[in-house]
């Protein structure tokens, strides 16, 4: 009987490695560093990127983790600014255990962060940089939201010329890197499409408007359109109604925001242009949507979902390494090569290091974002 019991013991206890949590199991830990404004103007897609990265990241870790590796994510609060943004970029650098960084969200704050990660390379994966000219300053930068130099001219000719058939146009931007790099692009389509704009800039701590909203008033525009994300958007098209202006409000950046139409005072006199859109009709979607959105007290837009698949990439970045050693370049090398479908659709970067997206119009109607039926979204 002893014998017996000694070696059901032996058994139990060989049976019970088995059954150890992936965390006991795991070869190690991979640590990466996240960059995000969790407070400020775009503290809503900070937040948003914080939650997509967990929800990513818990997912990997409980599946048993990136080829046997758990994950781990630092997010340091970047508060839009360039500066912070590029102070923390340095600190995850010098810390020879992180790995990769995720982040930031503005392209200033990634291209200011751009010689940083060259010097030290390291990669800086970032949701939604959009800057044409980001990717190209190192092989360590890259990007999955798409680039400006097509959703702007997406703009022009899809919504303004060939949706609304307007032909004058008050531009409002921010006076930022993204900004100008938005309306550079837009102008030259805008030109070809034979629109008439007019451009007015705003820095990105002004909070009144209204001075702004006269002089935009000015050209006589049929459509006014506004080129930045977060409170700025409901706070300048707040300001159009509040002086009495009755025009068509469009907006470049901030995508399907709940928190801007949440806002607005006429939340449904709003265009937008959108890579992603979740579809109602896709259950996996809409699973997810559920799920952040019980997380973070909002609904998605397409910047969370995009932080969701820089995770996912890292992770396949690692998986394709093998038996190889994990560091900073090969993650590097590896991310240059993934080919992955995100739940933002199919992802595979160009060798600039970013990629090219397909564009849809969205709007609101009773309260509720959707996207824009009958027209042709086809983007020539």
């Amino acid at each position: 009987m002893k014998k017996l019991f000694t070696l059901l013991l032996a058994l139990v206890l060989v049976l019970s490695l088995f059954a150890l949590p992936a965390s006991a199991q795991s070869k190690g830990v991979i640590k990466l560093g996240g960059l995000a404004p969790l407070t400020g103007n775009y503290a809503e897609y900070g937040k948003g990127f914080q939650i997509g990265w967990q929800m990513a990241l818990d997912e990997i870790n409980a599946a048993g983790g990136a080829n046997g590796y758990l994950l781990e994510i630092d997010v340091k609060d970047s508060q839009g600014d360039t500066v912070v943004s590029s102070t923390m970029a340095t600190a995850f650098a010098e810390d020879e255990e992180i790995m990769a960084i995720l982040g930031d969200f503005t392209s200033g704050a990634c291209k200011a962060n751009a010689s940083i990660v060259d010097r030290y390379g390291v990669v800086q994966l970032s949701p939604t940089a959009s800057a044409p000219d980001y990717a190209s300053m190192s092989p360590f930068c890259f990007s999955i939201m798409g680039r400006q130099d097509g959703e702007a001219p997406y703009l022009a000719t899809y919504v303004l010329k060939k949706y609304l058939g307007v032909t004058k146009v008050a531009v409002i931007r921010v006076d930022s890197d993204w900004g100008l790099s938005c309306f550079e692009n837009f102008k030259v389509q805008a030109d070809i499409e034979g629109l008439e704009v007019t451009e007015e800039k705003y820095k990105s701590d002004e909070t009144d408007f209204s001075s702004i909203i006269t002089k935009a008033k000015l050209s006589d525009p049929e459509v006014l359109v506004v080129m930045d994300q977060g409170a700025a958007v409901s706070a300048i098209f707040n300001a159009a109604d509040s002086a009495g202006w009755d025009i068509k409000h469009v907006a470049l950046g901030p995508g399907t925001s709940e928190q801007v139409v949440s806002q607005l005072m006429t939340p449904d006199n709003i265009i937008v242009t959108s890579p992603f859109f979740f579809d109602p009709q896709n259950a996996e979607l809409t699973k997810w949507k559920e799920e952040f959105a019980g997380k973070a007290g909002f609904d998605p837009t397409v910047h969370p979902a995009c932080a969701y698949d820089t995770m996912y990439l890292i992770k396949t970045a690692i998986e394709n390494i093998g038996d190889g050693e994990i560091t900073r370049d090969a993650i590097r090398a590896a991310l240059q090569d993934v080919e992955m479908v995100g739940i933002t659709g199919r992802i595979k970067f160009e060798p600039s290091g970013d990629i090219q997206r397909d564009y849809m119009i969205c709007g609101v109607e009773n309260g509720e974002w959707k996207v824009l039926e009958g027209f042709d979204y086809v983007n020539q």
